[in-house]
């Protein structure tokens, strides 16, 4: 069994639908950010950077892994899914995994900071993180023209990059204009693994169904965790 310590963010939920697709049995225990669970003693001796996701694989003698990437490279390569073993298509789906995490997910997790959470509205900088995410959906939406998914095949790469995209609301990012984004975008919703996933540990709730205080309340953990 494999235990999840996670909670419901993108960089979470990369590691539950990971999971979810590859259908391995799992238990997720939910790190309650606001209240600093990340920095207790018994989660930094799993991760030192105090960050979720981790993985504890008791199947193999109690190995932790952290870092919501490796953690997906692990797992796909744990049963030999989604990530293929052969050159050049483990090497298209690395590329585009490395794109999510060092592109779409610090830039829409800066648009967030900005646009949603800093307290002081600073124009010129919520402009280039939120441009600049734009710029990304950008190239995402070009890579989906003559493939159905982002290396060809559905793999990790695509989940890490569902993951955070489709967050884009919150970052206050428009899909607009991006047919193939938008087709991308529906086709990972429409699968099962995906759906489940992203309710794990909890439903996160969206920024349309959020009411004025409970927005408030939201808004204010997201702060909480910045701090810490």
């Amino acid at each position: 069994m494999i235990e999840l310590f996670t909670s419901a963010t993108p960089n979470g939920h990369k590691a539950s639908v990971t999971l979810e697709e590859l259908k391995l049995p799992y238990e997720a225990i939910n790190i309650n950010l606001g209240a600093g669970d990340q920095k207790t003693p018994a989660f930094l001796a799993m991760n030192p950077n105090g960050r979720i996701p981790v993985i504890r694989d008791n199947e193999a003698g109690g190995l932790t892994v952290f870092e919501s990437g490796a953690i997906m490279i692990y797992l796909a390569e744990k049963t030999g899914q989604l990530l293929p073993a052969n050159e050049p298509e483990r090497s298209r789906v690395m590329q585009w995994l490395m794109f999510q995490m060092g592109g779409i997910g610090p830039m829409m997790g800066q648009a967030n900071v900005f646009y949603r959470y800093f307290p002081e509205k600073i124009q010129p900088a919520i402009d280039r993180y939120q441009n600049e995410t734009r710029r990304l959906f950008e190239v995402l939406d070009l890579a989906l023209n003559d493939s159905e998914w982002l290396a060809n095949d559905f793999s990790i790469a695509d989940i890490a990059n569902w993951c955070w995209v489709r967050t884009y609301r919150w970052s206050g990012v428009s899909r607009y204009g991006l047919p193939n984004l938008e087709r991308w975008l529906d086709q990972m919703k429409a699968r099962e693994a995906c759906r489940a996933g992203v309710e794990v540990p909890e439903p996160r709730p969206e920024m349309g169904e959020l009411t004025g205080e409970q927005e408030k309340t939201f808004v204010n953990n997201a702060k909480n965790m910045l701090q810490t």
